[in-house]
């Protein structure tokens, strides 16, 4: 005989609440016993008023993104949906069958009043848990970024000296020649005493200059330096802006013919077995993975104490500086050094043949590639005595090619 099930539901006893319905063993139970999120609401605590009505929990808050990442959700109005339908979540929540969960716009507006600021210190007290747990190793450090594609579309993008209001001038020169050596640390760091440890005289200016010109990713939350260009490149990103979303830029996938709006996210990850992240950040997706890895491989050791013996990253990360970096700190850097004879049809630096005496070039097809000055966007001709650094490929015939050279190649 076929059964058939009435849906009949009737109140549930009062012997049964949500301590029986989730599992001993289950997950959030022993999230709940290990991690002691208290702590945020000292963290938080200058940003709320003395009287009103009450907000929601700012622990809860912080165990409701922290549901968002272990579920792999990407929206609060996703989490609420996933929250009110998991009686484990429910449980961790604290709050019961028949109380009203927190609106996903609530949770908006907290973000919002939070800022960057209280989340990164609420990220470095994780970390610092995993550390005094011994879970974090600290011999050898991961790097990898990830694209992560905005909720924007390229059909928002407008120029951005419309949008911003202002025309984009060229980078001037940071640090002019006709400045008084005697207030020079004034324009490296207003209002800061530069030197007080560390070189002395025109040593210690010229690392006070070196740093400065560096731009500061961490500091800057990853935003992108506007203005720069490099090598006469102009980004898309400094050309077009998205209305919707101006911290995001134009990226590539190979999956899809079409760029998107996005953004990149870059670790720093432990090599012991918790692969413990140390360091995040977000930036452009414009931003390429080898800019702020030397900052966040800095900031991570100084900030947990560590002393990392090598560090491990994919062909991306394997540029010269980088490398050097790495190797003047006493690291070995595990990195694969891009081919780049293999990414295009021409040239590349090795195949060019350097005459100190004569000071010129010779290319693999018998062409004398001779100095013709120096290459204002971006190239400096080396000094007398030294090796100067060989022409760029662009500039150089391809290979089948008769042999002739572009002149001011060298």
């Amino acid at each position: 005989m076929m059964g058939t099930k009435i849906r009949n539901f009737a109140p549930l006893p009062a012997d049964i609440s949500l301590e029986n319905l989730v599992a001993e063993d289950h997950f959030y139970r022993r999230l709940e016993a290990l991690l002691d999120l208290s702590f945020v609401r000292e963290v938080v605590g200058p940003l709320y008023a003395g009287g009103g009505r009450p907000s929601v929990d700012p622990v809860i808050f912080f165990k409701l993104q922290l549901i968002m990442f272990f579920e792999d959700l990407r929206s609060e109005r996703q989490l609420m949906r996933v929250v009110a339908d998991r009686l484990s979540l429910r449980w961790y929540l604290g709050y019961d069958l028949h109380e009203p969960l927190p609106d996903h716009s609530s949770l908006t507006r907290i973000r919002e009043r939070f800022g960057l600021e209280v989340f990164r210190r609420f990220f470095e007290r994780i970390v610092e848990e995993c550390v005094d747990a011994g879970l974090v190793w600290g011999e050898e450090l991961f790097f990898d970024a990830t694209k992560v594609e905005a909720n924007a579309s390229m059909d928002s993008t407008r120029s951005r000296s419309l949008v911003e209001g202002r025309l984009k001038e060229p980078l001037v020169e940071e640090f002019p020649e006709d400045t008084p050596s005697s207030s020079r640390d004034e324009v490296v760091r207003p209002g800061v005493l530069v030197g007080v440890v560390g070189p002395e005289g025109g040593e210690r200016q010229a690392l006070a200059q070196t740093n400065a010109r560096q731009h500061r990713w961490i500091a800057e939350a990853g935003r992108q330096e506007r203005g720069v260009v490099r090598w006469g490149y102009k980004r898309m990103a400094d050309l077009r802006v998205s209305t919707t979303d101006p911290d995001a830029s134009p990226m590539h996938q190979k999956k899809r013919k079409a760029s998107r709006l996005g953004y990149l996210t870059h670790y720093v990850v432990d090599g012991g077995k918790a692969r413990v992240i140390l360091d995040a950040l977000v930036t452009a997706a414009e931003v390429t993975e080898n800019l702020p890895m030397p900052q966040m491989l800095f900031r991570s050791t100084f900030r947990w104490g560590l002393r990392p013996r090598s560090v491990t990253g994919d062909a991306a990360y394997g540029t010269t500086q980088n490398i050097a970096t790495l190797e003047r700190a006493g690291i070995r850097a595990f990195v694969a050094l891009p081919d780049h004879e293999k990414r295009s049809p021409l040239f590349g630096r090795d195949a060019f043949i350097y005459n100190a005496e004569r000071d010129h070039y010779t290319c693999p097809q018998g062409e004398i590639l001779r100095r013709q000055g120096h290459d204002h966007k971006g190239a400096k001709v080396a000094p007398s005595g030294t090796v100067p650094s060989p022409p760029r490929a662009m500039s150089v015939p391809s290979k089948g090619d008769a042999p002739r050279a572009r002149r001011g190649a060298g």
